[in-house]
């Protein structure tokens, strides 16, 4: 057993890429603070000489085996080995299948690694990557009228971060910067269409954020307008005047998680969505 301040390894096993497996395992890992898991990542593994290695490699480095397989042959074989060396295994989409099964009284198809089949929604992501990355940080502003979501804000306030997120949720993303004394485009000041938020943050926040940057890559920060308290309230005042006056939705990143942040928009763009459809 894991000791505060130890590690443990957390073995993912999946016969598809294993993003479910790490998202899920992340989440929970992140509420132990003192304790850090050392992940064995599997994925890809559709046959009884792949299970093997993995068997193998968990029996060297016991710990807590997540799996996400639909082969029983595997599954059976899988828990079988976690029993023999007394460790604990999980398949994290096993309940819910069952779940589904109880309500819908239909059998699953089986079907490996079914969420990431070449359908609609997938080939809409991928043009949405392929807008946000052509619209990035006020590249083609003649074009952000087929954005759904306009992102603005000063320097650091996490726009291209938080536009590749969304545009990975099917939401065609531009995002432009907001600069104290440069004029707006005026493709930006006569939007219709998209949604456009307005990310803020505490000047404190923002500062801290830049000076991390500035360190990052090397270069000083003392005496610049870039990190300077005052410049950087400034800045934040200027960019909330704008947001007034254009009506824009106001978002505050300061404590946000770029995933946060995502979700938050994702809200405002489908109420906004909603509102529409009902006018």
């Amino acid at each position: 057993m894991p000791t505060a301040g130890s590690y443990f390894h957390l073995h993912l096993v999946s016969d598809s890429t294993g993003e479910t497996l790490i998202t899920v395992a992340r989440a929970v890992a992140a509420q132990y603070a003192n304790v850090t898991p050392v992940e064995h990542v599997y994925p890809l593994v559709r046959s009884q000489k792949q299970l093997d290695r993995v068997l193998a490699e968990i029996e060297e480095a016991p710990g807590i085996v997540l799996f996400t397989l639909l082969e029983k042959d595997l599954v059976e074989r899988l828990e079988e080995k976690c029993k023999e060396i007394n460790i604990p295994s999980l398949s994290i989409i096993g309940p819910v299948m069952q779940l589904f099964h109880a309500y819908l009284g239909a059998s699953t198809t089986g079907r490996v690694g079914a969420q990431h089949t070449l359908n609609a929604d997938y080939f809409k992501r991928i043009d949405a990557l392929n807008y946000t990355m052509m619209h990035d940080d006020g590249q083609h502003v003649e074009g952000l009228e087929d954005a759904d979501v306009v992102l603005v804000g000063v320097s650091r306030t996490s726009k291209t971060p938080t536009s590749i997120y969304l545009a990975n949720r099917g939401i065609r993303t531009a995002n432009v910067p907001l600069v104290l004394g440069i004029p707006l485009p005026a493709q930006l000041e006569n939007l219709k269409k998209p949604l456009v938020v307005s990310l803020h943050a505490t000047p404190e926040r923002l500062i801290q954020v830049r000076q991390n940057r500035m360190l990052s890559i090397g270069a000083s920060s003392s005496n610049d307008v870039y990190t300077d308290k005052q410049s950087v309230t400034d800045e934040v005042a200027f960019a909330r005047r704008l947001s007034a006056r254009y009506g824009w939705a106001l978002l505050d990143v300061t404590r946000r998680s770029i995933e946060e942040t995502a979700a938050a928009v994702m809200k405002l763009f489908a109420d906004r969505q909603r509102q529409r459809v009902s006018e």
